[in-house]
């Protein structure tokens, strides 16, 4: 057995179809008397839903959360907090939702309800990055992390399958990066598995039948542990080129993770051989960077990032964003090497040994 360090974050995790009707118990047990309800515009309704349901306890809805978190949208949810007297928010929706209730959280230390409708995995991270200028910035504090997740499997039966899959395959990032991370430990190393074994058995099954009970659940329940993965030890090459490029590019979130992970991992495998054997083991091949390209392809994602709208030009600049503040990775970073990759995943061509 090697030696290791776990932190377990503290979290109250309630999972199960019909748990949504659990949020006005759960405020009321946080102290909240004046809830904030947070989405995205498309989410508009499911937060009004949760508006009824939360009652007289809810102050008002804020239907303005946007992928990166942009500060300026941020700023106006604060102005709405003061106004109202908000003492609590629940956030429903995926990343850019849980993204806009952890930025709340870091400027007032409001309690914070998060009811993920994607596999994003960000309602279990003491992980924030928020997007100005142009330039998006993470950093990690306890401030941020939710003090209820509630998943309701019935949420995701009308999530799109196109970003059902590329949710999942976010997620799986998470754990990916996990498997080899500096300062992981085998109790990670089995939730990961775990994770990526629950979220790639369940996603073919999703494109099949949207609305197939066993296998949403399924993959709630691997972003689940892959989202604990990414809350608990550091991440790597992938998780700094995604960041890069959707702050700098404005390119959506899990579809750019989908394009990058392939790549990322192939680059950092011969450093990595616990990860692919791990990941052999979920999917049966030993050429697991491979096998995630080819289920992006079955499935129906973006495997390009030119068709995520990255100009060919911006090659480089990533590369040198990538590359400008230090940071752990199994493999040492090597410029030509990595902008080899950057290049590949902007062609969409299979992951190559670089």
């Amino acid at each position: 057995m090697r030696d290791f360090v776990y932190n377990a974050h503290p979290a109250r995790v309630i999972f199960g179809s019909g748990s949504l009707g659990q949020v006005g118990d759960e405020a009321q047990r946080l102290g909240m008397e004046r809830v904030l309800v947070l989405s995205t515009p498309e989410q508009k309704r499911s937060a009004e839903q949760v508006a009824e349901l939360l009652g007289k306890f809810c102050a008002d809805v804020f239907p303005g959360a946007t992928m990166h978190t942009p500060v300026a949208v941020t700023e106006e949810a604060m102005e709405l907090v003061a106004s109202k007297k908000v003492d609590g928010v629940v956030a429903v929706g995926g990343g850019s939702t849980v993204g806009l209730g952890k930025a709340i959280a870091l400027r007032s230390d409001l309690p914070q309800i998060v009811i993920p409708t994607t596999y994003a995995g960000s309602e279990v991270t003491p992980i924030i990055g928020e997007t100005k200028d142009g330039l998006k910035t993470t950093q990690t504090t306890p401030k941020v992390l939710p003090e209820v997740v509630i998943y309701d499997v019935d949420l995701t039966l009308g999530l799109p399958t196109g970003l059902s899959v590329t949710s999942g395959i976010n997620a799986v990032a998470h754990a990916v990066e996990a498997l080899y991370a500096k300062d992981g430990n085998p109790i990670i190393d089995m939730m990961a598995e775990e994770g990526v074994r629950a979220i790639v058995r369940s996603l073919p099954a999703i494109v099949q039948d949207p609305g197939n009970r066993e296998a949403r659940s399924d993959a709630q329940y691997g972003a689940w542990l892959c989202g604990t993965c990414l809350g608990s030890v550091g991440m790597s090459l992938h998780h700094k080129l995604c960041h890069t490029l959707g702050g700098t590019f404005n390119l959506p979130h899990a579809e750019t993770h989908t394009v990058v992970l392939p790549h990322a991992l192939q680059y950092n495998a011969p450093a990595a051989p616990r990860a692919i054997d791990a990941l052999a083991r979920v999917f049966e091949e030993r050429d697991p960077a491979r096998a995630l390209y080819d289920l992006a392809g079955a499935l129906g994602a973006p495997r390009a990032l030119r068709d995520l709208g990255m100009p060919e030009a911006g090659i480089d600049q990533a590369t040198d964003l990538a590359l400008a503040n230090a940071y752990w990775n199994p493999r040492p970073l090597a410029r030509e090497a990595v902008r080899a990759c950057i290049a590949a995943a902007w062609a969409g061509e299979p992951p190559q040994d670089r």
